[in-house]
């Protein structure tokens, strides 16, 4: 038997510092809703299952954007590419139009905004939520999906948006 840390918790800035480290992938989460589009960048995407197709994300409780995307009837999922930068602060900014130029965009199939030029589009039907501490956890089925690019990716790490670069083969 292990022995368990007392019931305490980190203080946020050395948890943020902590986090900070670890690198990820940052895609926009974009939705139509009364033909009204809403979108916001987001870093905690990940794969949750393949049988059923899930993927998740994480939103800010106190998200000005996430009321716009919870009445969606589905989403979509937009990878980017390393040279995509501008257009994930864009979308990581408030107060402002996200979708007005030099953002480039088009309606999907059933109405949600697919961001041009990025690396894949996955569709999405909302499947679960879950409050999480300050956070919201998102889980969609993947309905459709669509391999743009298998280009490099861009990469969130320690507060910048930054680009893959392969380690040499040995």
């Amino acid at each position: 038997m292990t022995d368990t840390l007392p019931d305490r918790a980190i203080a946020t800035d050395q948890f943020k510092q902590a986090l900070a480290v670890h690198a990820s992938g940052v895609v926009i989460i974009t939705a139509q809703h009364d033909g009204v589009p809403a979108g916001l960048t987001a870093t905690s995407f990940s794969s949750v299952s393949l049988d059923p197709p899930l993927v998740s994300f994480y939103v800010d409780r106190s998200s000005t954007t996430w009321p716009l995307l919870s009445v969606a009837d589905h989403f979509a999922v937009n990878v980017l590419a390393s040279d995509q930068a501008e257009l994930a602060a864009r979308f990581a900014r408030r107060n402002i139009d996200r979708f007005a130029e030099p953002t480039r965009w088009q309606a999907g199939p059933l109405g949600a905004p697919l961001l041009q030029d990025v690396s894949a589009h996955l569709i999405c039907l909302p499947h679960d939520r879950a409050e999480v501490g300050d956070h919201l956890l998102v889980v969609g089925l993947v309905a459709e999906a669509h391999v743009h690019s298998q280009g490099r990716p861009l990469l969130y790490h320690q507060g910048r948006f930054g680009r893959f670069l392969a380690h040499p083969e040995a």
